[in-house]
C-alpha cells in the first residue's frame, strides 16, 4: 500500500520524522516523501538528523512568496505527483500552507486525507494567521484525524468533522525524546552557560511583527534586573522579523542573536537554559518535557493544555507583562518549580506507532 506524506516546513519534518520511521518501518506500506520546498534549508537539516530521504521536491521557494503563492505551486505541484504515484492514503501536519496544500490536492483526487495534529484551536481566524484557519478547513477535508490531546478532539467533534478522530499524543514528543538522548551540543560562541541562566527565546509570527519593538524592550527588563541572566535569541531568516531585533539587541553584552539552530542545536539549548520566551507553537509542546517553564509571547494559543497544565503561561508582548512574568520564575524558586515540574499533557513518545496501526486498521489491514 502506498502512503505520500507531505512536508513543508522544519515543524513538519521535526513532527513527521517519526511517523515517516514507524510507516518505514512497516514493510506493509511503500512510504514517499514529498517536499513542497517552503522552507527547504531548514528542512533539509531535519532530513538529515533523522536519516530520511525525499522521494520528491517540488522546489516551490520563491523570493518573498506570498501565501498564494505557496498554496498555488503546491497545489500545482501535488497534483502532479499524486497523479504519477497514485498513493491510497496522504498524510500531512499541523496548519502550515503546505498542509492545506495537501489536504485539497488529495481531495481534489478523492484520496483519503490523514491530519497529523488535528483539532488545534484558538477560535480566532485570525490569531494565529493563516495557521487558525489552515487546521479548520483540514479537518474538513480529512478522513482520518490525529488528534494530540483530549481537547483536540472536543474540538474536532464539536466542528461535526467528516472523518475518523483519534487521540495518539503529539509526535513532536516522539522526535524530541529521540533527539535528547543523544545529549546533542549547543556551542554559541561567547556564550557560557554555566555563568549565566540563559533564557531561550524564539520569535516569528505575523501577527507579532508589529510587536518586535515592545518584545525587545521586554528582554531588556529582565535581563536589567537579573544580571545573572542571559538572552539567547536564534532569528527568524525573514528580514522583517530579523532586522528590528538586531537593531535593538546586537548591542547589549548579554544578548546572543545568532543564526536559525538545527533541530539537534535546539534541542540542546532547550536542556541546558532555564525558562522559554516564545511565541513558537511547538516549543510550547516540546519545552515541558526536558522540565523547562515556557512564557508564550502571545494573546491566544492553540495549546490550552500547557496553560491548563501549569507548564506554560500566556504573557503577550507588553514589555512589563513579560518581565514581570519572568521576574516570578526567575526571583521565586518555588514558582519556578512549580512550572518545571507540572505533567506535561502533550504524550508519551509512541503517536507515530498508534498512527500506523490507526492506519492500518482504517484499510483492513
Amino acid at each position: 500500500m502506498r502512503i505520500c506524506i507531505v512536508l513543508g516546513t522544519r515543524p513538519e519534518a521535526v513532527k513527521l520524522a517519526p511517523v515517516i520511521e514507524r510507516f518505514q518501518q512497516h514493510s506493509e506500506f511503500d512510504t514517499r516523501v514529498i517536499l513542497t520546498g517552503q522552507h527547504i534549508e531548514m528542512v533539509e537539516q531535519v532530513m538529515k538528523l533523522f536519516a530520511i530521504g525525499a522521494d520528491r521536491n517540488l522546489e516551490i521557494m520563491q523570493h518573498q512568496q506570498t501565501l498564494t503563492d505557496i498554496t498555488c505551486r503546491s497545489l500545482q505541484g501535488l497534483e502532479k505527483v499524486f497523479q504519477e504515484l497514485k498513493p491510497q492514503l496522504i498524510i500531512g501536519q499541523g496548519d502550515t500552507t503546505t498542509a492545506l496544500a495537501a489536504a485539497l490536492a488529495a481531495f481534489y483526487q478523492k484520496i483519503p486525507f490523514g491530519h497529523v495534529e488535528a483539532g488545534l484551536r484558538t477560535n480566532d481566524l485570525f490569531d494565529p494567521y493563516p495557521e487558525e484557519a489552515n487546521r479548520r478547513l483540514i479537518s474538513q477535508l480529512s478522513q482520518l484525524n490525529f488528534a494530540p490531546t483530549s481537547l483536540a478532539v472536543k474540538h474536532l467533534e464539536r466542528s461535526s468533522v467528516p472523518g475518523e478522530i483519534h487521540q495518539t499524543g503529539n509526535t513532536v514528543i516522539d522526535a524530541l525524546l529521540e533527539v535528547a538522548q543523544r545529549q546533542p551540543e549547543c556551542a554559541v560562541k561567547g556564550l557560557d552557560w554555566s555563568q549565566y541562566r540563559v533564557m531561550l527565546s524564539t520569535v516569528h509570527r505575523r501577527e507579532n511583527w508589529e510587536n518586535l519593538q515592545d518584545i525587545a524592550q521586554g528582554f531588556r527588563l529582565i535581563l536589567d534586573k537579573f544580571p545573572d541572566t542571559a538572552l539567547l535569541l536564534p532569528l527568524h531568516r525573514n528580514p522583517t522579523v530579523r532586522k528590528p531585533l538586531q537593531e535593538a539587541l546586537e548591542n547589549h553584552s548579554r544578548v546572543f542573536l545568532t543564526e536559525p539552530l538545527d533541530y539537534a542545536e535546539l534541542v540542546g539549548a532547550i536542556q541546558r537554559c532555564y525558562l522559554l520566551l516564545t511565541d513558537s507553537g511547538g516549543l510550547q509542546e516540546e519545552a515541558p518535557s526536558l522540565g523547562k517553564p515556557v512564557l508564550v509571547l502571545r494573546q491566544t494559543t492553540e495549546r490550552p493544555e500547557a496553560v491548563d497544565a501549569g507548564t506554560a503561561k500566556l504573557v503577550g508582548t507588553n514589555p512589563h507583562q513579560m518581565a514581570m512574568a519572568a521576574s516570578e520564575l526567575l526571583g521565586d524558586r518555588s514558582a519556578y518549580e512549580r512550572m518545571a515540574n507540572a505533567v506535561n499533557p502533550f504524550g508519551d513518545g509512541r503517536a507515530a506507532e498508534r498512527i500506523v496501526q490507526i492506519v492500518k486498521h482504517y484499510f483492513g489491514m
